[in-house]
């Protein structure tokens, strides 16, 4: 009986003390972990405007300092609701989000929220005079979600860029829409409207883009999530078009 309670206490010492540990290296942790997470976040954001970085700059090899030194000094960010008008940090902080800036809204959480409901983050960054607007946007792929950022031209017609990410998507198919970076480049330049004005976002077409002015070539053997990103495209822009109307000039 001696030898049982000593072996009982010992395993009942060190799980409470690997508790105690695990604990400790969360709290230690998170901090560190939310910072790299607002990185990759804001990173994927200058994704969308891979072009205006630099021929030889890459988003995500940009040095965290650098991408904190760009959001700062030249991206503006807002939220907004869904009649297009700005939201109060103080109002973005209620809803749960800590800093009530643009990069704090979990688009996520806020896609579960009735569509009048919801908040939409907005990104203006502006250089030498020329302003681009980045949204956010979300919707489903094959397996789970996928989102992405798009860059669009302060004629709100034409997309400067975009950068794509997902849950699950299956590697060397859908996965593709992050994975080969040829496949967001498609998107620099595309128009939002046909020739005639009607709006029609970017199509990503199986068998390849008939109409070049807003059309994309799909994923070979990804038809599904193709699909899910013309139609993530044209409900998620059409989303912030009020917004985009307020500020036109």
């Amino acid at each position: 009986m001696g030898d049982t309670a000593r072996v009982y206490t010992f395993v009942l010492i060190m799980t409470v003390v690997v508790a105690l540990v695990l604990a400790g290296m969360t709290t230690v942790l998170k901090p560190i972990h939310k910072k790299n997470e607002a990185i990759f976040n804001k990173k994927a954001v200058l994704a969308a405007i891979q072009s205006k970085l630099g021929e030889d700059v890459k988003a995500s090899d940009l040095p965290d300092d650098e991408v904190q030194g760009l959001f700062d000094n030249k991206i503006t960010q807002y939220v907004v609701d869904y009649e297009g008008t700005p939201i109060s940090q103080e109002e973005v902080e209620e809803r749960g989000y800590k800093g009530g800036q643009a990069e704090h809204v979990d688009m996520k959480k806020e896609k579960k929220r009735p569509e009048a409901e919801r908040f939409f983050p907005v990104y203006v960054y502006e250089d030498n005079g020329e302003k681009i607007y980045i949204i956010t946007i979300r919707g489903s792929g094959l397996w789970d979600e996928i989102w992405g950022n798009i860059a669009i031209k302060d004629d709100f017609a034409t997309v400067v860029g975009a950068s794509f990410d997902h849950t699950g998507e299956t590697a060397g198919l859908g996965a593709e829409i992050k994975d080969n970076p040829g496949f967001p480049r498609q998107f620099q330049g595309k128009s939002l409207y046909d020739s005639e004005g009607n709006y029609t976002s970017v199509v990503v077409r199986k068998g390849g883009a008939r109409h070049p002015r807003y059309e994309v070539d799909g994923i070979s053997g990804a038809t599904v999530t193709c699909d899910g990103v013309s139609d993530m495209l044209y409900d998620g822009i059409k989303k912030y078009m009020p917004y985009f109307n307020s500020v036109k000039i």
